[in-house]
């Protein structure tokens, strides 16, 4: 199984901290918010690569990251550049995943997570939640709140956790389920992925895919066992710092 990361975005909530700088790599404590991650990846037996797909912007930055904290994990870092330098010209997450498998020939089943998260769950959860249903699966939480769920993805579930269907930033929710950025995809439905944008999936958001997905293949969604914590902004980021980086 390939971990894949996502770190090609352009941070503009963050201000002068990400302008010339990628977000994943940002300090937490004494780590940074994708070296917390990895750490506990890289704890999966069944991960056997860590892929992170960045910016050419940043490109330079993730080489020489990975050059010097590389020997903190056992499985290998690949950096993947996928040729934008503008947040006009980016390809979008879902075209990035594709640039990566197609670069690096990809035929395995797939972790794709967002980088810019901080979990308090272990990801060994979420693979063997997939390996007992033996679908793709995604993850979901419950989210009270009706203006944050029109801001998300939606699923609807049933009793054994299969997913029904999903909605993008749905202004009547069919649930209180959201879905964050986390995914297994596994080998058997790569094809889809790989047709998926030229079937008219979404390419800007990781999202996107899960949506196509779904209403193309059985799923199931792992309800999170525990919280994450999203820094989408300045504030959010100090508020990580402050809670995390003790």
């Amino acid at each position: 199984m390939k971990n894949i990361v996502i770190a090609a975005g352009y941070a503009t909530r963050l201000g002068e901290l990400t302008k010339n700088f990628p977000k994943p790599l940002l300090k937490i404590g004494d780590n940074t918010i994708l070296g917390r991650m990895l750490d506990d990846i890289d704890t999966i037996d069944a991960i056997d690569e860590h892929v992170i797909i960045t910016n050419h912007k940043f490109a330079g930055i993730f080489e020489e990251w990975s050059g010097s904290a590389s020997a903190r994990w056992k499985k290998p870092i690949t950096i993947v550049d996928d040729g934008t330098e503008t947040n006009e010209t980016r390809l979008g997450a879902v075209c990035d995943l594709l640039f990566a498998m197609e670069k690096l020939q990809i035929d395995d089943d797939l972790l794709v997570v967002a980088a810019d998260n901080i979990l308090e769950f272990k990801f060994q959860e979420f693979v063997d939640f997939a390996k007992a249903k033996g679908t793709s699966c995604i993850m979901c939480h419950e989210q009270p709140s009706i203006e944050k769920l029109q801001r998300t993805g939606v699923v609807e579930l049933d009793a054994n956790s299969k997913v029904l269907g999903m909605e993008e930033k749905p202004q009547v929710p069919k649930s209180h389920w959201a879905v964050p950025p986390f995914y297994i995809y596994l080998k058997k439905d790569l094809d889809l992925v790989r047709h998926s944008v030229e079937n008219g999936c979404g390419k800007d958001a990781p999202g996107n895919l899960a949506h196509y997905m779904v209403e193309h293949t059985t799923m199931h969604a792992w309800p999170m066992s525990a919280g994450r914590f999203d820094i989408g902004s300045l504030d959010t980021y100090y508020e990580a710092v402050e809670k995390y980086g003790k």
